[in-house]
């Protein structure tokens, strides 16, 4: 393969693990590059190989430190653009300020598509992303994004375990829809906290249950786990109407704040996350397992860089006719609306 096609992947410093695991499952290399702070704050980035018409993307989820996570991603953007790179891939597993994606209250911004406009300007022709928090984040972007999910990942692990009488609890109506797809995946029935926010601090108010519990399993189920308050009040709420041992999983396990403390105190059996956001050895309990997502991007990223159907890894049929093997193993996609 000639170098002006060549498959390429970089990573700034918010979780090189990941790219480098990444690039395990494809083969190759992870690329050369110097990303650092100066004493004054500045953000400095060098690439330290030739990218001039090369297919590149640059890893980097918009975690902990967000806002230096953010800034290293732009400017690694407009280092590659400015070094003729042939096409250059934004690759968000995380994708911050994923909840502030509407006016919901007079004189507030719409960072979510604020973000996005970033992306565009820096440089990213394609995103690559997964698990947003609301699907119409896709329309924030006026250049290709391609949504994975973990869903896949998560249930097979379930699943493997042999867990009897499940129910899965949704935290609040807004994810009912993304977890009647998990239930029916399990084969379990459904059930919906309600829930109350307080305000702008992170904190909520869970109500009540809807759905039966009693004498059986439960698994908690949301996009992703910041404070942890809401998943605590979910896990209270479910042993409070009967269940006799509470599971929970997560594709974004953030775990800010007060999240450690919270989730010790909790009456967790087993907490699932996926590698998305790296984990501080510090934030490693005994009861949380961690999947990795990087097979699931390696192949997503592959699919991509050879002009093939990405739609192909969740089953749909293929419009080329070389594109007609089966749906790949724990790879699976959900498209805008499902």
């Amino acid at each position: 393969m000639s170098v002006q096609n060549k498959l390429a992947v970089f990573t700034g410093n918010a979780h090189p693990q990941l790219a480098a695991d990444i690039c395990q499952h494809l083969g190759i290399p992870l690329g050369k590059a110097e990303v650092f702070q100066f004493p004054n704050e500045n953000i400095f980035v060098k690439i330290h190989e030739n990218v001039r018409g090369r297919d590149v993307f640059v890893a980097q989820p918009l975690t902990h430190p967000v806002n230096t996570s953010i800034m290293e991603l732009l400017i690694m953007l407009d280092a590659f653009k400015r070094a003729s790179a042939q096409r250059v891939t934004a690759v968000v597993p995380y994708y911050s300020y994923g909840r502030t994606d509407k006016k919901d209250q007079p004189r507030v911004p719409i960072t979510a598509r604020l973000i996005a406009d970033c992306l565009s300007v820096a440089g990213a022709q394609r995103v690559l992303t997964m698990d947003l928090h609301a699907g119409q984040i896709q329309g924030f972007f006026n250049i290709p994004v391609d949504e994975l999910t973990a869903k896949l990942i998560l249930t097979d692990y379930i699943r493997k375990k042999g867990i009897r009488d499940l129910t899965v609890i949704a935290t609040d109506a807004g994810f009912a829809k993304k977890a009647r797809n998990i239930a029916e995946s399990l084969d379990a029935p459904l059930a919906i906290v309600e829930k109350r926010r307080m305000g702008n601090n992170s904190q909520s108010e869970a109500m009540s249950l809807i759905g039966s519990v009693v004498g059986r399993s439960a698994l908690v189920v949301d996009d992703e786990i910041d404070t942890a308050g809401t998943l605590v009040q979910a896990v209270r709420v479910a042993r409070a109407h009967g269940a006799q041992e509470v599971y929970a999983c997560a594709s974004h396990g953030v775990l800010s704040g007060a999240a450690i403390e919270r989730l010790i105190e909790a009456d967790i059996k087993e907490l699932i996350l996926t590698d998305s956001v790296p984990l501080p050895e510090e934030k490693r309990l005994p009861f949380i397992t961690t999947l990795s997502v990087a097979g699931l991007f390696a192949r997503a990223i592959q699919r991509i860089h050879q002009g093939r159907s990405v739609s192909r890894l969740f089953g749909e049929p293929a419009e080329d006719p070389e594109d007609g093997e089966a749906r790949d193993e724990g790879v699976m996609v959900e498209m805008a609306g499902n």
